[in-house]
């Protein structure tokens, strides 16, 4: 195994629980995102849906986040919308940002989401690239939505109800 290569095994995934683990998640997302964010946004997910935060632990040390949450939209669907994925640079291109994204939809769908959000930047290719392979589409781009003046993706993923999953399957 390579130098600082750390074996799948070695990343135990952990459900948000408590303040403690907030300083673990803000270090690595304030290190690794353009968009700065106050101590009362991370308090305003995390406190209102703990179970829509994920972090990738390498021991004591938090590798990779997920933030989101699930809430009625403005049309009465439930939609769940990803705020933060981070992933630290030294553990990228191992699976771990798409395990996470995936564990939050499960979670969603649980929660009877019937659509998931999120944004990215535009120069995000390897970000745009992740989230299409797991199925989202480009809904709009919004025009300097970052502090940097940097454009938007609205990515967007229309997911299974629970009537879907219910229903038997022809013969």
């Amino acid at each position: 195994m390579p130098t600082g290569e750390v074996a799948k095994d070695a990343i135990e995934f952990v459900t948000y629980e408590s303040e403690h683990q907030l300083p673990l998640l803000q270090r690595l997302i304030d290190a690794d995102l353009s968009e700065p964010y106050s101590v009362f946004t991370y308090r305003y997910f995390l406190n209102t849906w703990p179970h829509m935060c994920i972090l990738a632990m390498c021991g004591k040390v938090c590798v990779g986040t997920i933030v989101g949450k699930c809430d009625p939209s403005k049309k009465g669907v439930r939609r769940g919308y990803i705020a933060m994925l981070d992933v630290d640079k030294q553990y990228r291109n191992r699976g771990l940002g798409s395990q996470l994204v995936r564990m939050i939809l499960d979670r969603m769908i649980e929660d009877q989401c019937e659509e998931v959000v999120l944004e990215t930047e535009v120069t995000n290719k390897e970000a745009v690239r992740l989230y299409e392979k797991l199925g989202f589409i480009k809904d709009k781009r919004l025009h300097r939505y970052y502090m940097n003046g940097v454009d938007a993706f609205r990515l967007k993923l229309w997911l299974p109800s629970p009537a879907d999953k219910e229903t038997p399957e022809h013969e």
